[in-house]
C-alpha cells in the first residue's frame, strides 16, 4: 500500500498522531516534558554551557570558597549560585551533577528492565512450578525496603558508579517482573498465542515477537517511574555516603557535602542542588502520569 499524498496525510489521524494528542492534552504533561527536556539539555551539554569545569583542580581557588549567590571571585568571575566549600562554581556542579544522577538512573532503569522483563515473561508463559519459583524470590525481593537492600549490598561492594548501579538494579527488577508476569497471564490464552503455539513456533519467537509489544505499555509507565525513583534512591544513598564517590558527585553528594553548613546560613549549597533534584524527579514524574492515562484507556478522562 502506498504512502499517503502530503494533502491527504494530513487529514490522516496516524496512531502516533493521536498518541501525542492526547499526551499534550494535559498542561502539567507538557509542563514535566518541558522541564526534563531542559534537563536533559543541560546534562547533554554540561561541558559546554557550564562557567567551569568545577573538577578540573587548576581552576579552583579556596579563596573562593562558600561565596554567596551573585558573589564576585577575585578575578571577576561570578557565581550566580554561589559556591561551595572548596570554591566550586555551584551552577556548574549541578550540570555536571545531573549528568551523574541521570546516567545512573537511566541505565540502572534499563538493566533492571531488561532483566525483570525476560523473568517476567518465562514466568507468565511457562506457569507451574517455574513460575511459583520465581514469583517467589520476587515477593521475597520486595518484601524488604529497596533502601534497606541498597545499604547492605553497597556496604559489602563498596562505592562507585558501578557498584550503585549493581545495587539499583537488585533493587528495582523485581517491579518490571511481576508488571510483565501479570500482562503475560492475560495475553497468554488469546488467540493469537494460541495459534503461535498450534504452528510450534520457537518460544524465543513467542515470547519477544508475539507477547512482548501487547506488555510493553504497562512496562512503559513502571520504567519512566522507576527512572524518578533510582534517581532519588541513588541521591539517598550518596547523601548517606554510600553512593558516589567524590571524585564523581552526583546530585544526592552535592546536597551532602553542604549539608554541615546549613546551621552556619550557607544555604545554597545544598538548597540549589536539592531544586535541580526535586525539578528532575518532578519532571519525569509529571510525563509518567500522563502515560499511565494515555496508555490505560481505563483512566482516560
Amino acid at each position: 500500500m502506498t504512502e499517503p499524498t502530503s494533502a491527504i496525510a494530513g487529514t490522516v489521524e496516524t496512531p502516533w498522531r493521536r498518541f501525542a494528542a492526547d499526551f499534550l492534552d494535559s498542561r502539567l504533561a507538557v509542563a514535566g516534558l518541558a522541564l526534563l527536556a531542559t534537563v536533559l539539555f543541560v546534562a547533554l551539554f554540561a561541558p559546554v554551557i557550564s562557567p567551569q569545569n568545577p573538577y578540573d583542580l587548576s581552576r579552583l581557588d579556596i579563596m573562593d570558597a562558600k561565596l554567596p549567590p551573585g558573589a564576585q571571585s577575585l578575578d571577576g568571575q561570578t557565581f550566580l549560585l554561589g559556591t561551595d566549600d572548596q570554591g566550586r562554581d555551584m551552577l556548574s556542579a549541578i550540570f555536571y551533577g545531573l549528568r551523574i544522577s541521570l546516567g545512573v538512573g537511566v541505565l540502572s532503569t534499563l538493566l533492571a528492565l531488561g532483566l525483570g522483563l525476560t523473568v517476567g515473561l518465562v514466568a507468565g508463559y511457562f506457569g507451574g512450578k517455574t513460575d511459583a519459583a520465581i514469583m517467589r524470590l520476587v515477593d521475597l525481593q520486595l518484601s524488604f525496603p529497596a533502601i534497606l537492600i541498597a545499604l547492605i549490598l553497597l556496604a559489602v561492594l563498596g562505592q562507585g558508579v558501578d557498584k550503585i548501579v549493581v545495587a539499583l538494579v537488585t533493587v528495582q527488577w523485581a517491579y518490571y517482573a511481576r508488571t510483565v508476569r501479570g500482562a503475560v497471564l492475560v495475553e497468554r490464552n488469546r488467540e493469537y498465542v494460541e495459534a503461535a503455539m498450534g504452528l510450534q513456533l520457537p518460544t524465543v519467537r513467542i515470547l519477544f515477537r508475539h507477547l512482548l509489544p501487547n506488555v510493553m505499555p504497562p512496562l512503559i509507565v513502571v520504567a519512566t517511574v522507576q527512572v524518578a525513583h533510582a534517581i532519588a534512591l541513588e541521591a539517598t544513598l550518596s547523601f548517606l555516603g554510600l553512593g558516589m564517590p567524590i571524585t564523581s558527585p552526583s546530585l544526592g553528594l552535592l546536597i551532602s557535602n553542604g549539608f554541615t553548613y546549613l546551621l552556619s546560613g550557607k544555604y545554597w549549597i545544598s538548597f540549589f542542588p536539592g531544586i535541580a533534584l526535586l525539578v528532575t524527579i518532578v519532571g519525569i514524574n509529571l510525563v509518567g502520569d500522563q502515560l499511565r492515562d494515555v496508555l490505560n484507556p481505563r483512566l482516560q478522562k
